[in-house]
């Protein structure tokens, strides 16, 4: 090894590592990693790429869902056409105006990525890696050519490493709602399915009930019915919420120091459900009993 290349190679160790010593924890980042966690894991068991390297990947090529080609055309991955016949979308790379591949949804940019991967010749060889290999994955996608940057693979480890992602690689299972949510509805369940406060709910229809809910949903109905805090033989208003996951504790962040001003025919039940909150939870933020008589003007906490 000559002196220069010597030098060159010490300047490049000592980059890498300042950039890394540099890496901090980004709320962006963790929300998108909350929110596309189990469609990696949906993909890892689908087609063997780990979701760690997934989420990485993702979050980095996407700006965290906020880059041009993930807002304009569902593009998490940075991929580009190379024969490609669905939509396009044409952003200044490497070089100017080059073509990229333009997605209905995020679901189906992440399931091209996985195929991308898989029946891509040049990254054939990582599937031969044990999936916790996160390590292996990375510096094969930047041995393979994935992206430019010489940093790449560190970068990936990185960000995996601090967002602790690879505990994702061993997870069995996958939320359906979420993927279902992101696919768009094209399959599967006849009911719309909505996201709010870090879960999914459903509104009811004429003639639903928790049983046809549940068979629909593949939840027993014993469960969706304690989900909502309901018996389950109960009947359901047209338009109702109903939450397919046990909801949370409190209100989500942007109720933070903001009141809810109780309005004509709202009940404590009917706020909690309009915030995807636990009843319980709503009577305890407050301080009040369960028998406490709700009157118009009340103002409630919501987290």
């Amino acid at each position: 090894m000559t002196r220069r290349l010597y030098l060159v190679l010490i300047m490049f160790l000592c980059s890498t590592m300042f950039a890394l010593a540099q890496m901090k924890w980004n709320a962006s980042y963790q929300q998108y990693f909350d929110q596309y966690r189990d469609l990696a894991i949906q993909q890892m068991n689908a087609y063997g790429v780990p979701a760690s390297i997934t989420l990485a990947q993702g979050v980095i090529e996407s700006g965290a869902g906020k880059g041009r080609l993930a807002m304009k055309a569902n593009n998490h991955f940075g991929i580009k056409c190379h024969g490609w016949t669905g939509g396009k979308i044409y952003h200044d790379d490497d070089e100017r105006n080059e073509c990229f591949r333009a997605y209905n949804s995020p679901y189906d940019s992440f399931e091209d990525h996985s195929k991308f991967l898989r029946n891509g010749k040049r990254y054939s060889s990582l599937f031969s890696l044990k999936i916790t290999d996160y390590k292996g994955w990375a510096r094969g996608l930047k041995a393979a050519g994935y992206a430019t940057n010489p940093q790449y693979a560190d970068l990936l480890i990185g960000i995996i490493q601090l967002y602790k992602l690879y505990q994702y690689d061993t997870a069995k299972g996958y939320d359906k709602f979420i993927v279902q949510h992101e696919r768009g509805h094209s399959t599967g369940f006849t009911h719309r399915i909505y996201a709010y406060n870090n879960n999914y709910y459903i509104k009811v229809r004429a003639n639903d009930t928790f049983a046809s809910l549940a068979n629909e949903m593949g939840i027993s109905a014993k469960k969706l019915a304690k989900y909502n805090e309901r018996d389950v033989r109960d009947r359901l208003s047209v338009g109702e919420p109903i939450y397919l996951k046990k909801k949370a504790t409190k209100a989500t962040k942007e109720y933070k120091g903001r009141l809810h001003n109780v309005r004509a025919g709202e009940s404590m039940y009917s706020i909690a459900q309009t915030y995807g909150i636990r009843l319980k939870s709503l009577y305890k933020l407050n301080n009040l009993s369960p028998d406490y008589q709700l009157r118009v003007g009340d103002r409630l906490i919501l987290r």
